[in-house]
This record gives structure tokens, C-alpha cells and sequence, in this order.
């Protein structure tokens, strides 16, 4: 009987992605999908390690798959927490019998021992090619063969939407953030093997309806093969923007995720326009100019509020998310109040507060000005309790419109304004209960619950 497997994948988007191609590898190498974790004979989890809460998340779930493990199946830690602390994570959990970073095999043997972690000579190197060894200074083992998570194969989507992985690593220089250290610099793949993945994923049963494109820096997409830097060369036509009409002209959405304020440009604006999906996932962090100089960013609040305004003119409907660290090394009283006065002028759609995480490594590791635990807490409790009130008003605004919905399953979809796992969502209502999955269907806006929607299917109202 073929051994089963389960992955647990936490983290962002960019991790799901990871994950199913690591799930590809395993049915390759013989291995069947599990239906629970305690019923797998190898049990993988793909980390997290953006910042501290991130890491206990992490290890707390490693330890209680550890718990209702099967006796005698195999425990394998990887994603950003195996690449960012492998040896140290080998040692500090024994319950885990192989460590994978990026580019390391994660199908372990029957019966490994001592606990490996299969590491890399210097930590955040992008380039393949790792090799192998053990902790507790036992012989190393053999070399390990080498794969790129970005180019592995993956399976069609069994959903009418999918993430699709664009590049890898970063090439700015953030204050706060280590990802750079660990995922390496900017890696853009090539526009034909993006567009290879999107026919790959839309192969399956389902249509697929959606793409997400993702990337630690999108709009950067495919700026290191020409020349390198974060914009495109003078007269040159952004590599996103090429990107995203050539998926468009393969499925009816596209989305983009996590879009740096300085890379939204007119012609990618009037891209994302064009594709019928005016959503914009903009990173901005904070808008406090001070602030934001000393987080190594661009911008600052007025700038943005122009930005987001002039978007608008061009499609009133258009949606805005957006992240920003509260309690940054420095930050005064009137650097937030300043960020929760542009919350309310901004009027975003939808916003995340995350608290202040020092990061080995980083430059605001060693900054003065370190905010009070508890003075973060309640500096996150006004802008949550701030921007709650607002989504709930612009998800008010739209009872009694008629919107586009794609279902995602029976009677629960979303509109362009809603991010899949990220944002609200629509309950569909009457009529069969609206829609088949994967179709995008007329809906009537007849309430609005919190975050969510409801809405009665118009009839006659698949838009093909």
C-alpha cells in the first residue's frame, strides 16, 4: 500500500504555492494524499518566519502534529523557518526527523537518525545546489539533489482560482524585513514559463477563473533579467504589464498581490484596469514620512492619498487593501494619529495591523525609540477598531447594486473587491443556490454582514 502523506502550510500565499509544488514532488515519488494528519506516514509542514508571532505559529504546529502523529511516520519541517534557522530548529525540536530548506528534497527516509537538516554552506543563497548534513556533528551525508521550488511542476488546481508564484527573493532593502536574507534577491521566472504553470492549472476538470500573481515584489517582476534595479528601463513597456495581458487573454481574472507604492505607475494601473479586476494590494506600511525614512521606504501619506484618488477617478469601484507595522522603533503619538487620520480619509477597503517585529539582521533591530509592548497593542486596537467601522460602511454601500460573483463553491463566491482566503466573501442566496462553481454570475447586494455580503442571484445572470 502506497504511503500517505499531509502538508500544513502556513504563511502567505507565496508558501501555498510552494506547497503544492512540494505536494507534486510527493505523489511523483509515489506518496497519496492523506485525509488527516494522524493517518500520514509523512507529516510536512511548510513554515512561516516573517516575524515572531509567525515563528511560534510555526513551531506550535509542528509540536501538535508531532502529538497526533501515527507511531513511526516521519516528521519534516520546511518553508522560511528550515532555510532561515535550519540547524538550530533541528536541534531545538527532536521530535522532527528532517529539516528541509529551500532546494532540499522533503521526503525523508523510513527511519533517519540522527535529526537532519538538509543545509546550505551560506544561508540565503537563491542559487541551487545544498548540501547535506546532520546535527550533533555526525558523519555528513551524501549530496543532496539539487530542485528550484520556483520552476517545479505542479498539479491543476482542484479550485476556480490559483495562486501563481511570478519570482522569488527581493531586492530592496527594507529596514524591518529579513526576507531578502533568507529567499535571496530577486529571481523573476520567465513570462512563458508563468503562462506554462496558468495552462498547466486551467488543464484540469474545472475551468479556472482566476489568477493570482504573486511575489515578494511584483511589480519588479522580470526587472532582474534586464538590467536589474525596481523599474523598467527608459521606454521600456513593464514586464508585469506584458505579463498581465498575456494571462488575461487566458482566464477571465487576474489579480495582483503585494504591489510596492512607488511601482504603481499609469501603465500599470491602466493594466489592472483593464483586466476587469480593479483590486490593488498596495504595501504601504505606515505614512508617516519620518517613519517610513527610517523603515528604508519610499513615500508618505499625501503622496499615496494622491495616488489612490487618481485611481479612483479613472474607476470609482475600484478596491484597496493595504498592511501597515504599528509601533515601529521611533514611532510617536503623532506619527500614528497621522495614520489614523489618513485611515479615514483614505477609506481603504480593506486593511492588516501587525505589531512591530525585530528581526535578526535587519537594520531596525538595533534602532532606538523601541515602542512599549502595550502601548502597541492599544495603537493597533484604535486603527483596527477604525478601519472595521469603514469596511463595514463600503460593504453597506454596495446593498441594492448588482455585482459579478465568482463561485467558488456552492453558494459562496466573491466580487473583485475580495481576495481569495484574504478578504470577505458573498453567500449566495435563492435560485438554486447561485451559480455553478467556477462560473461568474449576476448577484443583487441584499445585505451586508460584517465583512461579508449576501446576495440574491439575478436570474439569467451568468456573465460567460
Amino acid at each position: 500500500m502506497p504511503e500517505r502523506y499531509w502538508l500544513e502550510t502556513l504563511g502567505c500565499p507565496k508558501n501555498q504555492v510552494d506547497s503544492e509544488k512540494l505536494a507534486g514532488t510527493l505523489v511523483a515519488g509515489g506518496l497519496e494524499p492523506a485525509d488527516d494528519p494522524s493517518r500520514a506516514d509523512v507529516v510536512v509542514v511548510n513554515t512561516c518566519a516573517f516575524i515572531e508571532a509567525a515563528r511560534q505559529e510555526s513551531v506550535d504546529t509542528v509540536l501538535a502534529l508531532a502529538d497526533g502523529a501515527k507511531p513511526g511516520a516521519r516528521l519534516v519541517v520546511t518553508g522560511c523557518m528550515a532555510e532561515r534557522y535550519g540547524d538550530e530548529l533541528a536541534r531545538a525540536l527532536p521530535e522532527v526527523d528532517l529539516v528541509a530548506p529551500f532546494g532540499t528534497p522533503v521526503l525523508p527516509p523510513p527511519a533517519p537518525s540522527p535529526v537532519a537538516f538538509l543545509g546550505t554552506a551560506r544561508r540565503g543563497d537563491p542559487r541551487p545546489g545544498r548540501g547535506a548534513g546532520t546535527v550533533g556533528g555526525a558523519e555528513p551525508a551524501a549530496p543532496v539533489p539539487s530542485f528550484d521550488l520556483l520552476e517545479l511542476p505542479r498539479p491543476p488546481t482542484r479550485a476556480p482560482w490559483a495562486y501563481v508564484k511570478v519570482a522569488e527573493g527581493c531586492d530592496r532593502s527594507c529596514g524591518f524585513c529579513a526576507i531578502p536574507s533568507f529567499r535571496g534577491p530577486q529571481r523573476s521566472r520567465t513570462a512563458d514559463a508563468v503562462l506554462a504553470e496558468v495552462d498547466g492549472l486551467a488543464s484540469g476538470d474545472r475551468p479556472l477563473a482566476e489568477v493570482v500573481l504573486v511575489a515578494q515584489d511584483l511589480a519588479s517582476f522580470g526587472l532582474d533579467r534586464s538590467g536589474g534595479g525596481t523599474r523598467p528601463q527608459r521606454g521600456a513597456v513593464r514586464p508585469l504589464v506584458e505579463l498581465v495581458r498575456r494571462v488575461a487573454d487566458r482566464v477571465p481574472w487576474v489579480r495582483l498581490l503585494y504591489l510596492y507604492p512607488s511601482s504603481l505607475d499609469d501603465e500599470l494601473v491602466d493594466a489592472v484596469l483593464a483586466t476587469g479586476v480593479p483590486y490593488f494590494d498596495l504595501s504601504l506600511q505606515h505614512v508617516s514620512r519620518p517613519l517610513l525614512h527610517r523603515m528604508r521606504r519610499w513615500g508618505e501619506g499625501d503622496r499615496f492619498l494622491d495616488r489612490i484618488a487618481a485611481v479612483r477617478s479613472a474607476e470609482r469601484g475600484a478596491a484597496f487593501r493595504s498592511s501597515f507595522i504599528v509601533g515601529y522603533p521611533g514611532e510617536t503619538e503623532e506619527d500614528h494619529d497621522r495614520l489614523l487620520a489618513w485611515l479615514a480619509e483614505a477609506r481603504l477597503d480593506w486593511a492588516g495591523f501587525f505589531p512591530f517585529s525585530p528581526e535578526d539582521g535587519t537594520p531596525a533591530a538595533g534602532l532606538d525609540g523601541r515602542v512599549p509592548d502595550e502601548l502597541v497593542r492599544e495603537r493597533i486596537d484604535e486603527c483596527t477598531e477604525l478601519q472595521d467601522a469603514i469596511t463595514a460602511t463600503r460593504r453597506d454601500e454596495l446593498i441594492g447594486s448588482t455585482v459579478q460573483v465568482l463561485v467558488d463553491e456552492p453558494g459562496r463566491g466573491r466580487t473583485y473587491r475580495e481576495a481569495p482566503e484574504i478578504d470577505g466573501v458573498v453567500e449566495l442566496v435563492g435560485a438554486a443556490g447561485g451559480g455553478a462553481v467556477g462560473e461568474v454570475v449576476s448577484a443583487e447586494v441584499v445585505a451586508a454582514e460584517g465583512s461579508d455580503l449576501v446576495a440574491e442571484l439575478v436570474p439569467c445572470g451568468v456573465a460567460r
